[in-house]
């Protein structure tokens, strides 16, 4: 796009931001998240340049690692709709198991001015062939090739990214993952409580989108769910300096004194901050769609109370990225691979609970993320003594319903069981009411809301019968009688960050709704 046509572009679409978020929000049920890839162990890869969107109706001059061919294979394969386009951001995610031999060619398709482009693979021995000697690996010279190798030795997740020019070339979108898988499953997450979401999610006909069933070879790394982030912001100054400087160069010779780019990288002042290549609220849009063709993958969490849901959290840019998760808290289990376990017991983990997840540039975390309604102060399923006399909440040892996987309240809070949000128009929860709902700043009424205070299509039933009223009720996003699922935003804690091209509301923000169980959460988009 010509510079003076994006302007305008920018300038009719900034008004509109805030309304796109509305209506990104009323169809926030169709689009799901999950820790898409292609599978190895062999991948051959190419550089190349293309354009990416942003919301505010810019297209950025960018380049990235895509595919040079068809892959083996896509992961998870309930997922139908999978592309690997010539050039993505961020780079494909590539899926391997614990002890394979990796490999990884790749060929470089950038223009002859950018020169040479690699791939580093931090925490692996990596031996190269073919290319021509960089001052950090191997590197493809324009044209060429470069093959690494190397043995996935430890279970995680991990960054790539350039290893020549990377002020330049990381900036311009030269980044991916890599997950290792465990070599095999701990058996405590093939039964027992480990076991019993699964038989939950079973129970409502779901699929299993989960790449393993654990993230390490611990018996206390097991999860139900699992969804990859990537965080990274843009320059434009910088894209627009590289564009400018390829299109002038077009037809110079490989090799020639004037045959390269000379871009400035400082000073350094991103305008895009973005999860997974794309901002908000594109993140919300489903993995894979067509509107994105070289920004594949999301950002827009679902879960079930109680789920253990597996983070991987990398920074993939220049930045730190203070990301906060509403709802809860974030486990760490490990950094770059690296499981974090107690110096005096191997069999417990130590990861710090954290408020915000900092992503260092560079730094991989995975962790654990759960909700299950404790602290509400209220039933979150909606049940009364009058409405639903039938219900059944026996707590376990920990104080949750979990002896029966196919209830439509399985791992509910039993000591708030019954418990109405307000039965009179005064005093507190001891005395029947009223409930104090949450800081709007974290579970917002409206439409960030479900629509209404309890978990569930039927729930608003469930508390106050067919005939009664509970506020707020029938709002447009997620009514009551659909899906009516609690949405908390997850979002960069640095104001900036939440903006696109300045603009509020946008950028490294995505929302996480739990859903009750009669929702049935499909990954396949």
């Amino acid at each position: 796009m010509r510079t003076t046509n994006m302007k305008k572009a920018i300038s009719k679409t900034k008004v509109r931001l805030a309304t796109l978020l509305m209506v990104a929000i009323s169809f926030i049920s169709t689009a799901h998240a999950a820790s898409p890839g292609i599978t190895g162990p062999t991948f051959n890869l190419r550089a190349e340049a293309a354009y990416i969107s942003q919301p505010d109706g810019a297209l950025i001059y960018s380049w990235g690692y895509g595919c040079e061919g068809a892959p083996t294979a896509f992961a998870p394969s309930a997922i139908s709709n999978a592309f690997c386009s010539t050039m993505q951001i961020p780079g494909p995610t590539l899926i391997v198991t614990q002890g394979q031999t990796v490999t990884v060619t790749l060929t470089n398709h950038l223009p002859t001015a950018a020169g040479n482009t690699s791939i580093l693979f931090p925490g692996f021995d990596v031996t190269t062939s073919g290319g021509v000697a960089g001052l950090l690996t191997a590197e493809a010279a324009t044209g060429g090739t470069v093959t690494y190798t190397f043995t996935a030795t430890t279970p995680g997740t991990r960054a790539y990214y350039s290893g020549t020019q990377g002020d330049l070339q990381v900036e311009m979108g030269l980044y991916g993952a890599i997950i290792v898988l465990p070599s095999s499953v701990p058996s405590t997450c093939t039964s027992g409580l480990a076991s019993q979401n699964r038989a939950a999610q079973i129970a409502r006909h779901e699929t299993d989108f989960r790449l393993a069933g654990a993230a390490y070879n611990h018996p206390k790394a097991c999860y139900d769910r699992e969804y990859l982030f990537q965080f990274s912001e843009m320059d434009p100054k910088i894209h627009r300096q590289a564009l400018d400087q390829v299109t002038a160069k077009a037809n110079c010779v490989d090799g020639a004194p004037d045959c390269s780019l000379t871009v400035a990288t400082e000073p350094y002042v991103p305008a895009y901050f973005m999860v997974n290549g794309r901002s908000m609220p594109d993140d919300m849009d489903s993995n894979y769609a067509a509107q994105y063709p070289h920004q594949p993958y999301n950002g827009n969490p679902h879960m079930h109370p109680g789920e253990q849901v597996l983070v991987r959290i990398l920074g993939q840019g220049r930045w730190q990225h203070p990301f906060h998760e509403h709802g809860n808290h974030v486990r760490v289990l490990a950094r770059d691979g690296n499981l974090i376990l107690s110096q005096t017991d191997e069999n417990s983990l130590a990861g710090p609970l954290l408020f915000t997840t900092t992503t260092t540039p560079g730094l991989a975390m995975d962790g654990i993320f759960y909700w299950t309604g404790k602290g509400l102060n209220w039933d979150a399923y909606g049940h009364s003594s009058a409405a639903s006399a039938s219900a059944a909440c026996i707590p376990d040892a920990n104080g949750y319903y979990t002896s029966n996987p196919g209830a439509i309240n399985y791992y509910e809070w039993c000591q708030d069981h019954n418990k109405p949000l307000e039965t009179a128009p005064f005093g507190d929860v001891g005395r029947g009411g009223p409930a104090t709902l949450p800081d709007a700043n974290i579970l917002t009424n409206g439409p960030w809301y479900g629509g209404s205070p309890y978990l569930g299509p039927e729930a608003t039933v469930r508390a106050v019968g067919s005939t009664g009223t509970t506020p707020p009720s029938g709002t447009i996003a997620n009514p009551p009688t659909r899906e009516a699922a609690f949405a908390y935003m997850w979002h960069s804690h640095n104001e900036r960050e939440i903006t696109t091209n300045n603009i509020f509301p946008g950028g490294m923000m995505m929302m996480m709704l739990v859903d009750s169980r009669e929702f049935v959460i499909d990954e396949s988009n």
